[in-house]
């Protein structure tokens, strides 16, 4: 396989999992967000900054780091409250339940290490703005 065919696919698996790791877990963040907007005061406060700021933590990277995350934004930089937040699901949320509750969101933590590892691969916004970045560079 030459470098150039490889290259593209692995860009294209990086795509998939931004696509993947940030929409599935959008349909979360909607929920929340739903939550929020109904003036919800019941919610898990793992940190101890209170319900309410804790809720709207969770809306931050479940919702807006997703939504970033999916257009390749910021991408290494979105994953890490997207991390964070899987993090604390599955070791103080789910801490004490056994390993099939605290599965998903280690699933999810997996995908948001790798592409804090990796970024967002050439198919993001992340790559068109370096890349007009690197040009205007050039053109000074």
């Amino acid at each position: 396989m030459n470098a150039s065919r490889k290259e593209g696919l692995s860009a294209l698996g990086l795509l998939i999992l931004r696509i993947g790791g940030g929409g599935m877990m959008l349909t979360h963040g909607w929920g929340k967000l739903n939550m929020l907007m109904s003036g919800a005061d019941q919610f898990p406060d793992p940190l101890g900054v209170g319900p309410q700021l804790s809720l709207i933590l969770a809306v931050f990277a479940e919702f807006l780091c997703s939504i970033l995350l999916i257009l390749g934004a910021g991408t290494r930089l979105v994953a890490m409250p997207l991390l964070f937040t899987m993090f604390m699901a599955a070791f103080i949320i789910h801490g004490d339940d056994p390993f099939q509750k605290q599965e998903l969101a280690l699933l999810y933590g997996t995908i948001y290490l790798a592409l804090i590892l990796n970024g967002a691969g050439r198919f993001s916004l992340d790559h068109a703005v370096g890349s007009k970045v690197k040009l205007w560079r050039n053109f000074v």
